[in-house]
């Protein structure tokens, strides 16, 4: 039986009721919709609709219920519509009519707001562990590699060499954002819907700033009408998990590029490779390129909640049913992206040779520009002289640091010591400003990265 059928005189056609139930994507909330249950049967005590008995055998009655979900003991029935249903039902069948008064005063609309909050302030930890774990890795390795050379690139072309570890922590720093951007979510996930009802309130005396603090909620919601609609969380977790997607799809981009036999900077280890059915050779980076394009599909969902959203016209529709599913498929793609990566990230081998085998003297050339700016000569006069110089080696098919000295002279670059110019370490090294590439910068980096991953 349905929580409403007493308003009509027939079944639901089956066609029907297969589009309307939601069990199979809301059943994971079945541990939110009992302690949300109890603290409800709580409140009802409280304000004197349920007496010392019924209140007992309630809570007896939702400890059961949880205890058979935590066991895998819960049997869901042919009727239960959604995970309310077949909590209520069950409640039904082990205390009796008592049963029937736990829903006093309290709609679906304001208990699923009221589970679903409750899921996501359970899960915002999870994904914030799996990004730090992901970050203790990138700072694990680069604290072996604060010296070994690589080249940086702008628009894929090879620009100025910088640390391997500066590389690796350029990619910490934006899974920093992540978590911090979830950790600022929570006050908004932290407010609570229970007590408003369908969406004008609840008819008892419902003590709801006892209920928030029962459930662990910042406060109520202050307005029932916007409390049972209220999807902006939804929407803005969809948006910090898609941007943890894109940072993990420019990760891989970079891993996918660096593995190529063309480039051989780094190795995956074979327990995070796959292989080709027709070519034996192959060593794939098939983690790397699913990460890429999980990114899309977390944007997808992203993108497909704020369409639902956009033309809702009263307080709860059932457009919202569909809400559950963008979010749990989201939560299920990044927990299960980002522990991969994490494992493909920890057992790479680097190729330090092939780095330093691709730092040609053209990407030094800023250095030499550098240098005769510390002579006195103007940056846009120096540009201009180790522009010309750097055309005259290309034309010349030679190395930059192969020009003659006549040709230094003609190009206008004079009185430089060309041995410090062109050396990748001391060119690195001269980056020491904070946040840049120099091994005594990024071993600040690395100290300020552990001092937040230690306050996780």
């Amino acid at each position: 039986m349905t929580l409403w059928s007493g308003r009509f005189s027939g079944k639901m056609d089956e066609r029907a009721w297969r589009l309307n139930a939601s069990l199979a994507v809301d059943q994971r909330l079945a541990d939110q919709d009992v302690r949300a249950s109890i603290a409800w049967a709580g409140a009802l005590l409280r304000a004197g609709v349920l007496s010392q008995d019924e209140h007992q055998a309630i809570r007896a009655g939702l400890e059961t219920i949880a205890q058979e979900f935590a066991e895998g003991r819960f049997v869901f029935a042919e009727g239960d519509e959604d995970i309310h249903t077949a909590v209520e039902r069950r409640l039904g069948e082990l205390i009796g009519l008592t049963a029937g008064k736990l829903h006093t005063g309290r709609s679906r609309n304001d208990q699923v707001a009221t589970d679903f909050r409750l899921w996501m302030l359970d899960t915002l930890p999870l994904i914030q562990g799996a990004i730090a774990e992901l970050q203790s890795t990138l700072v694990a390795q680069a604290e072996q590699h604060l010296t070994t050379l690589m080249p940086g690139y702008t628009h894929l072309q090879r620009a100025q060499p910088v640390t391997l570890a500066h590389w690796l922590m350029s990619h910490f720093w934006p899974f920093q954002r992540d978590r911090e951007r979830l950790t600022d979510l929570r006050k908004r996930v932290a407010i609570l819907p229970l007590g408003s009802g369908a969406l004008a309130g609840s008819g008892f005396s419902i003590d709801r700033a006892w209920l928030a603090q029962t459930l662990g909620f910042n406060g109520p919601a202050p307005n029932s009408l916007d409390a049972v609609s209220d999807r902006d969380f939804v929407v803005e977790y969809l948006f910090c998990v898609a941007m943890v997607g894109v940072h993990l799809s420019k990760l891989s981009e970079q891993m996918v590029i660096f593995t190529t036999s063309e480039f051989g900077f780094f190795t995956l280890a074979d327990a995070f490779s796959t292989g080709s059915s027709l070519m034996p050779q192959k060593k794939n980076p098939d983690l790397f390129e699913l990460a890429r394009g999980k990114a899309s599909a977390l944007i997808g969902l992203l993108a497909g909640m704020l369409t639902l959203l956009k033309g809702l016209p009263s307080t709860y529709d059932k457009d919202l049913q569909e809400d559950k599913a963008l979010v749990f498929q989201a939560t299920d793609i990044l927990l299960t992206v980002l522990p991969a990566l994490s494992g493909a990230l920890g057992t790479i081998t680097v190729s330090p040779e092939r780095m330093r085998a691709a730092i040609d003297s053209a990407m030094l050339a800023a250095d030499l520009a550098d240098a005769l700016v510390r002579k006195g000569v103007p940056f846009r006069e120096a540009h201009g002289a180790v522009g010309r110089a750097v055309r005259l080696a290309a034309e010349r098919g030679v190395s930059l640091e192969a020009l003659l000295p006549e040709e230094w002279q003609a190009c206008g670059v004079s009185g430089v010591e060309m041995s410090e110019v062109f050396d990748p370490l001391r060119s690195v090294e001269r980056r020491a400003a904070i946040g840049g590439t120099a091994p005594t910068a990024v071993q600040i980096q690395i100290q300020e990265a552990r001092k937040l991953l230690e306050g996780t």
